[in-house]
This record gives C-alpha cells, structure tokens and sequence, in this order.
C-alpha cells in the first residue's frame, strides 16, 4: 500500500476514540426509584446496578428490554487444518444451521426467556488463512468485515448479548491475548472444545508459530486482529464499536468474544464501558484476559460452550433485575414502613 493511502483503520480508530458518555441522570433516577422500593437498600446487590447499566448506556429511566437481541457470528479459520481443535471444521456450517433449526443450547435459551436469536455467517466456505504462516486477513477485509459487524446491528435491539462460533477460534483468541499482553501460546491456550494433551500442545505451538511468523508486523490492535483473528472476532467489534454510538447496551460472551472486546479495550480503555461480561469461562486465560481489562464477570458457572449461551443467561439476570425494579412495590404502595 502506498504511504499516502489512509488505513482502512483509521474511520474505525476514530470510532473507537471518540465515543459518546452514558446518561447519568437517567442513573439517578433508577436510583431515586430503586430507594422507594420494599427492600434494603443495596440488598440486591449486582442486580440493582445491571438496571443502573442498562439506564446509563440506553439514556432513559425507566430502560427498557423490549428487544433484547443475541448475535451468533460465525466464521472459519485455516490455522484449524493444523489440528488444534477435537471437531472439524465442518462443525462450524453443522452448527449454525443447528441454531437456526432451535437445537442448540442457545437456541433454547432464548426461545424460554424470549431473546431474539440472530445467526450470521461470515464466509464459511472461504476460512481465514492459516496464522502459522500467513495472514488471517488483510487489513482491508479485516476492515469491511468490521464494518459488517457494525450493520448488524440493524434491528434497533435495547440490548445486544454477542456469542460466536467457528472451529479453532480459541486459538486465534489466545494468539490475539498473547500479541496484546505478552507471553506465549501455552499461557494462554485452553483445551478449547476438549482436545487431548496432544491437542494442546498442537494449539500452544500454532500459538508461538503465529506470533513470530508475524512479529514484526503486531503493531497496533487492529494489525494484530487483521494478522491474527478471524471474521467472527472481527465481526463482534463492530456490533462493539456500532452500539456503543448508537448507545445500545452490550453483553460479551466468553473466551472468544471478550478477544474483541480486549482488542477494543487496547484501543481506548473507554469503549467498551458499555459491555457487561457475562461470564468466566472454564478456559483459564478468560479470566487473566478479563483481569487485564479490569472487568468483573457477572457468572461462574464453569462454562466453555461459547454460543452466546453465557451472554444469554446474563441477558436472562438483566431482564430479571429490570422486571423487578419496574413491578416491585414501593414502600408507600404496599404500605409498608420505610426506614427511620
């Protein structure tokens, strides 16, 4: 590329830099309600802050869910050939067409507590290349496919709970971890969908190979996303980027998902202020990257499934903190006596 060409990054780097502040008026007044209601102050711990959360980023007291939305990306990955995953890559299409049939997990999540499933594909006959020798993407298909991310987000959700899918994807994520925080691939891999000792060495060393096949060119974030990622990744930066200025309130998934927050994060630490996680998972690197964010997991239930199904059993806590700040009585209502 020319030196006088922009960088396909810099529209998504401005983005990520100037982003709008939350609403905290609307904060107080779910305060001023929330100290009306029958209940100590405070007794529900988290639970009253997530309807803090949702006040803040969708500028309006009450808020509202009227149309919480989980967001599936999927997407293939070369450096899946090199053996780092227990399932072919096949799964990914296997898989997506399971959600859309209602037999998946997060299928069934959101048709029981009345979620919005969405599925997109992200050329899943045209995987990434093979990190260990080549680039994921180029920086013009990692950007249009952050802008793509950023469009899906089309359908006005009041809240937008992220999840992925796509074999060998928890190699790319601790490849981007490890490029972002340092260290090597044996830090930061996991055992992903259930790989053997074998497995994780085979993903420990893609890990290695990839960060020095690359090294010199793991700049700056949105290079190490481009080198390093994948199109889902990339894809949920984008839903990252676009609901935070349209002030749409986000939960992230895990292990794979928080990678796009995380690339976000080393941006500008801001721009992921409207992001709750939703949970730690059962990868032990989740919660070292969560920790490098300095963000607080809302669950820890053990899970490793991916999905969104974290995202959306958080979803299923805001919807239940928000039901109850709304429909609580208030101490003057069920004529009860209030504090002296």
């Amino acid at each position: 590329m020319p030196a006088s060409d922009p960088s396909p990054f810099t529209d998504i780097i401005e983005l990520l830099t100037i982003v709008p502040d939350g609403d905290e008026r609307a904060v107080e007044a779910v305060r001023a309600r929330d100290a009306t209601l029958t209940k100590p102050a405070g007794s529900l711990g988290r639970m009253e802050e997530l309807v803090e959360f949702l006040a803040r980023w969708q500028g309006k007291a009450p808020p509202t869910l009227d149309n919480p939305m989980v967001a599936i990306f999927a997407g293939n990955h070369g450096v899946a050939a090199r053996g780092v995953s227990a399932f072919p890559a096949a799964v990914t299409a296997q898989m997506v067409a399971n959600f859309t049939n209602g037999g998946a997990a997060i299928s069934q999540i959101c048709g029981l507590h009345g979620l919005n499933l969405r599925v997109f594909e992200l050329a899943l006959d045209l995987p990434t290349g093979d990190i260990t020798v080549e680039a994921a993407m180029d920086d013009r298909t990692c950007a249009a496919t952050i802008a793509y991310g950023m469009e899906a987000v089309a359908g006005q959700p009041d809240l937008l709970a992220i999840g992925e899918m796509g074999i060998g994807n928890t190699t790319v994520a601790a490849a981007i971890y490890a490029a972002l925080y340092g260290d090597n691939g044996a830090t930061w891999v996991g055992r992903g969908t259930g790989v053997d000792d074998q497995g994780l060495g085979r993903k420990a060393a893609a890990v290695d190979a990839a960060l020095a096949h690359h090294y010199d060119e793991l700049v700056d974030p949105l290079s190490i996303l481009a080198r390093l990622g994948g199109r889902e990744i990339a894809a949920m930066l984008g839903a990252i980027i676009s609901t935070r200025q349209q002030k749409i309130p986000v939960i992230v998934d895990g292990f794979v998902a928080t990678a796009a927050a995380a690339v976000a994060h080393a941006v500008n630490p801001r721009a992921i202020d409207h992001c709750l996680f939703a949970h730690v998972s059962a990868e032990t690197a989740h919660a070292r990257a969560l920790a490098r964010m300095g963000v607080e997991p809302l669950l820890n239930l053990g899970m490793r499934l991916g999905e969104g199904s974290g995202a959306a059993l958080a979803a299923v806590l805001v919807k239940t903190a928000l039901h109850l700040h709304t429909h609580m009585a208030t101490f003057a209502e069920a004529a009860v006596s209030g504090r002296e």
